[in-house]
């Protein structure tokens, strides 16, 4: 039980400091199954050494019993042909074999004492190892399904750190589309106000310009001139001198009127 109590709080302790350290539990949780099937290997190993130490004095003691036979056998041969004297040394030797394989008896009892005892320490630990096993992949399943979920609500509400990324991106890109609409107003309204030459102007300052405009002007004058009389209407010219005509011809007339009155 001590040392089945020691392994219990070692895997305690491994399996604290692995939870601190691990982000995901189920890998602390396989970390923690793969140091008890270590520490069972072990437990097994160590059976295996004692059943090895118990057939090794098992063989040991076989060979002494049977030099305790052959004494035994020598001195019946002895006794046979009457040396008696013969007899009991070989007797007084086959005792101190006798007691070896006494204390092999003591030996070999004692190892299958503690074979028994690193037996069913080695059942229980199985069973608990199994048990363990089973409560590992429940807890993996359980968390890789609340995994799932959160992922998926991270995902429906963006905030997940994949979908920040894509709104800062969005973001950036709506940004640099306000930015490029604005500069285009902007160079849009300087070209319009002439702060900008147009394109192919050939540049030139406010006085070319002015100049240009001017030529521009009697352009359009010729060209309202050629259509009026085109259309047989009267210049501006001729539509100032009618006027003056006009007006004379009226002053006599009303000058003579009131003379005869």
């Amino acid at each position: 039980m001590g040392v089945l109590s020691r392994f219990t709080n070692y895997i305690k302790t491994v399996m604290s400091s692995f939870l601190d350290r691990a982000e995901n539990p189920g890998d602390a949780l396989d970390y923690s199954y793969e140091k008890q099937l270590e520490q069972l290997q072990n437990l097994r190993r160590s059976i295996a050494d004692v059943v090895t130490s118990e057939k090794r004095l098992e063989l040991e003691q076989a060979g002494v019993q049977k030099k305790v036979n052959d004494y035994d056998a020598a001195a019946r041969k002895a006794l046979a042909t009457g040396d008696e004297d013969l007899a009991r040394q070989i007797l007084e030797r086959k005792q101190e074999y006798q007691t070896q394989v006494s204390g092999y008896d003591a030996q070999i009892a004692q190892l299958k004492g503690q074979q028994d005892k690193f037996v069913a320490m080695q059942d229980r630990l199985q069973a608990r190892v199994e048990s363990f096993r089973s409560q590992k992949e429940m807890v993996k399943a359980t968390y890789g399904a609340a995994q799932a979920q959160v992922k998926i609500q991270e995902a429906a509400s963006g905030i997940s750190e994949e979908m920040t990324d894509v709104n800062l991106a969005v973001e950036r890109a709506q940004n640099k589309v306000l930015q490029m609409q604005a500069r285009a107003n902007a160079l849009d309204e300087l070209t319009s106000s002439g702060a900008l030459p147009e394109l192919g102007s050939g540049g030139g300052d406010s006085l070319d310009r002015k100049i240009a405009a001017l030529g521009k002007g009697s352009e359009i004058d010729d060209q309202l001139a050629a259509m009026k009389a085109q259309m047989q209407l009267p210049t501006a010219g001729q539509a100032d001198a009618q006027a003056q005509i006009a007006a004379p011809s009226e002053a006599p007339s009303g000058a003579n009127g009131h003379g005869n009155d």
